[in-house]
């Protein structure tokens, strides 16, 4: 009698993330998957599912290579916004993505899946001085003019965004938020990365990774409230006393600079672009087998 073929695992980069664990957690109920992290307690404090878990550092060459051999894919969710690796957002970001990529090539690992942000534009991140988008599209560039058969998910800002904001009563908005904004449940994020990563006709698409609909800041607090029955009322807070503070203190707190200027793209987004989340969404429910995360489903999930 055949034996049953041996599935070939995937490796996701980021995997302890706020998206990555998410993607790892919806792999795992379909092929072996592999984690690559600094420290690998904390990450299994992290990953609770039977997920390998391999101890080094996305900028090691070393590492990467170890990580890549006898891979079947690679979905890349790295992300160095926060305090402690904002100075090495650079490294982490896009030359140990480079890095990988190179690595993969020589591995003859073909499929690859990165997490971008949702709209490609170039415009509003080079005015803004906003790293992360324009690294994004560094990365972007650099897979359009690879042989890999890659997929670029374009994810919205993640639903987490209006509870983080949330203190008490009041739901804190600096420069109250645009008037409409796509927002996804890293669930779906998880989901979604994970079945485009073991598809093979997806080659060369970038997909946007939207809820079913847009809501400005204003409508988001009156959902969470219809759900868990409190009230919540949207505080707008003035922007600029935010990027007096971020340019002051740039020199020692890069990380307050890069916020304000993340925020600031934030109350700009493109209402062109949100205008578009309906048909987005529309295209995420015919391309994958998934049911979407409402933000009452969200609000449920968090809360219950």
């Amino acid at each position: 009698m055949a034996q049953p073929q041996e599935l070939s695992p995937i490796l996701v980069l980021g995997g302890t993330g706020h998206y990555g664990r998410h993607i790892a957690a919806s792999l795992a109920t379909r092929v072996p998957v592999r984690v690559l992290s600094r420290d690998k307690a904390r990450a299994r404090l992290v990953l609770t599912e039977p997920v390998a878990i391999l101890e080094g550092d996305v900028t090691s060459e070393r590492s990467v290579a170890d990580a890549l051999r006898g891979a079947g894919g690679v979905v890349i969710s790295l992300s160095a916004f926060s305090p402690r690796l904002i100075r090495k957002q650079r490294l982490i970001e896009c030359d140990s993505v480079l890095m990988t990529l190179a690595l993969a090539e020589k591995e003859c690992v073909s499929r690859i899946v990165y997490l971008s942000g949702y709209d490609a534009r170039e415009d509003l991140p080079a005015e803004l001085d906003f790293s992360t988008g324009r690294i994004k599209l560094e990365i972007e560039r650099a897979l359009c003019r690879s042989q890999f058969n890659w997929t670029v998910l374009g994810a919205a800002p993640s639903m987490e965004i209006f509870f983080a904001m949330t203190k008490g009563t009041r739901m804190m908005v600096p420069g109250g938020g645009p008037p409409a904004l796509p927002t996804v449940s890293p669930v779906d994020v998880g989901e979604i990365a994970a079945q485009a990563v073991l598809r093979e006709d997806l080659r060369g698409q970038r997909i946007r990774l939207t809820g079913p609909e847009a809501l400005s800041f204003r409508e988001a607090a009156a959902r969470i409230s219809a759900v868990t029955g409190k009230p919540l009322r949207v505080v707008k807070v003035p922007l600029v006393p935010l990027k007096v503070a971020a340019f002051v203190t740039r020199p020692f707190n890069p990380y307050l600079s890069h916020l304000v200027s993340a925020v600031t793209l934030l109350n700009r987004f493109p209402q062109d672009v949100a205008m578009q989340v309906p048909a987005d969404y529309q295209r995420l429910a015919v391309t994958f087998d998934y049911t979407a995360t409402t933000l009452e489903m969200e609000t449920r999930r968090r809360f219950a």
